[in-house]
């Protein structure tokens, strides 16, 4: 069956850097697009970012933008989330999301990591 397991997460400094791990199996990953979201506590699940199949299209939040750089590699089942001058708002569970086609479109989330930005 189609899974996402994210790693990387951890406590980091305001200012520090982590780089976030996806890999991906039951489905053909290079045929889909794949995005990274996130949840702080209180608050709705946002859009961090998001790589087209190839590679050849990215889009970030605007509160991202100029810090965190999506790549994902299709030959190794793997997307990255690197994240660099991170702030305290960037507190959050983010999740690996893909939308996949068996049968019918559907939505398929990793189990989350926890990332913590505070002194």
């Amino acid at each position: 069956q189609v899974q996402l397991v994210e790693s990387g997460g951890g406590l980091v400094q305001p200012g520090g850097s982590l780089r976030l791990s996806c890999v991906a199996s039951g489905f053909s990953f290079s045929s889909y697009s794949i995005s990274w979201y996130r949840q702080a506590p209180g608050k709705e699940r946002e859009l961090v970012a998001g790589i087209t199949r190839l590679s050849d299209s990215t889009n970030y939040a605007d509160s991202v933008k100029g810090r965190f750089t999506i790549s994902r590699d299709n030959a190794k089942k793997r997307a990255y989330l690197q994240m660099n001058a991170l702030k305290p708002e960037d507190t959050a569970v983010y999740y690996c999301y893909a939308r996949v086609y068996y049968l019918g479109w559907d939505d398929y989330w990793g189990q989350g990591t926890q990332v913590t930005v505070s002194s």
